[in-house]
Formats: C-alpha cells, structure tokens, sequence
C-alpha cells in the first residue's frame, strides 16, 4: 500500500476488498467512517491482539459497544506494556480501543483519565480523535463540572485537534453518546471552554464550537440567541453565529 491520500468507499457495498483485508490485518488505516464501519473487528482483533481469545467480540453489539469492549478485552489480557505499544499501532482502530481501554482504567480517577486521554486527543487520524472524546463521556456526564475544570485549560494548547476535543468532549447532546443532563439545563457552566475558543481561526475548532451551541439551542435557544448577541460585539465570525443558531426557527 502507499502513503498517497486516498478517498474512501462510499458505502458498505463499494469497499475494496483488498483494501479491507489490509484494515483487517491492521496494516492499514481507515480513510473514512464507511471503511471503519466495514471492518470484521473479531478479524482485526485476532490479527493484532492474538492474546485475546477467538470469539470474545461480540460482533452484535453497536459500534461504540463494540469499541468500548474491545477495550475492555486489552485491559483483560494484555500487560500494561503490552497496552503501551499499541498506542502507536498503525491502525486507527486498534488506536481507538487503546483509548476505550484508557477511558476505563478504574485505577485512576475520571479526572486523570482524563488527562491520559490527551495523546489519543491530539492523534493525526480523525477516528481516533473521535473515539478518544467517546471514552470518557461518562466521566464527563458523570462531573461535568470538575471535568470542564480540567479541559478549559486545553483550550489554549497549540494543538488544534486538543482545542477542539474540549469543545467536542463536552458537548450537551454528543453524537453516539450520552447526553450531559447539567449542560444541557446550564449550558453556561460551559463559558470557561466556549468562550477562550469564539476567536479559534481554525475551522475544525470553529464548527465544534457551533455544534456545540447548536445543540445546546435545542434545549436553550435563548441563551444561545443572547449568548452570539454578546459574541457579535466582539467580533465573532458570522460563519460560526450562523452554524450556531442553525436549529433556530
């Protein structure tokens, strides 16, 4: 395979298979969610963590379930060292699990799992990224507060994808995940990551951003409607005001 920018499958159906026996070999990463949705995770599994008994995935489960336990299998069976090598694993996947996996280390606190989620937060593939905010939801959704304490300094990391993983971590009604019940009826408690990122020149901040408030107009669209007022006077880019009340009739 080459290093070339590829596009990926459209859909299931259109997936190469030649590519997909290189995702499932985890020789490979995936170039879109399609491609990541196609793997057999119990080939994948086998291929990359043969430690791990045949069969132990369920494949019924839904993909973040799926996920989650695969990570809960690597804590299972695996060293600690064993888990550290596979941080740097050449699947996005694999990477992905290793996250989950950190997520539920239960001999941390949710706060320094938090920040040992970090890495995964700042890799270079989009999935993993995502993956990384989706294994320590519940640790947001449980202390939304404390977490917001911890994340608001990551708003000034010059890491882009960090930035952005305050704002996406946090959301009031994330996407594959449990809503944060607090934020959702409070959504101010969240200024202290919202507001250092109203001036993010990068779109990828931008737009978590938007998402943000966007969801949060579904439960408080006057707030949001006050809160991009206020933003407005400071200059605040009419791209984002206008993602942001998108839900707004």
């Amino acid at each position: 395979m080459t290093d070339k920018p590829r596009k990926g499958a459209r859909n299931l159906a259109s997936v190469d298979p030649n590519i997909l026996a290189h995702l499932e070999a985890g020789s490979l990463e995936t170039a879109n969610l399609t491609e990541g949705l196609a793997i057999r995770m119990d080939r994948l599994l086998s291929a990359t963590v043969p430690q791990v008994p045949a069969n132990a995935l369920d494949l019924e489960l839904g993909v973040v379930q799926r996920m989650a336990k695969a990570g809960a299998l690597l804590r299972t069976y695996l060293t600690t060292r064993e888990l550290d090598a596979l941080c740097t694993h050449s699947s996005d996947t694999v990477r992905g699990w290793v996250a989950f996996a950190v997520g539920q280390d239960s001999d941390r606190s949710g706060l320094d799992r938090i920040n040992a989620i970090k890495p995964f937060a700042a890799d270079s593939h989009f999935g993993v990224r995502e993956w990384a905010w989706m294994a320590v939801r519940a640790i947001i959704v449980a202390d939304p507060l404390a977490s917001i304490d911890r994340l608001a300094p990551w708003t000034m990391e010059p890491d882009v994808n960090v930035r952005r993983f305050a704002s996406e971590a946090t959301r009031p009604r994330g996407v594959w995940a449990a809503s944060v019940p607090l934020l959702r009826k409070h959504p101010e408690h969240a200024l202290p990551i919202l507001n250092p990122l109203r001036h993010d020149t990068e779109r990828y901040v931008e737009d978590s951003v938007a998402n943000w408030l966007n969801d949060a107009a579904k439960d408080r669209p006057e707030w949001v409607l006050k809160l991009l007022d206020d933003w407005a006077k400071y200059g605040v880019s009419e791209r984002l005001i206008k993602r942001a009340k998108r839900s707004i009739t």
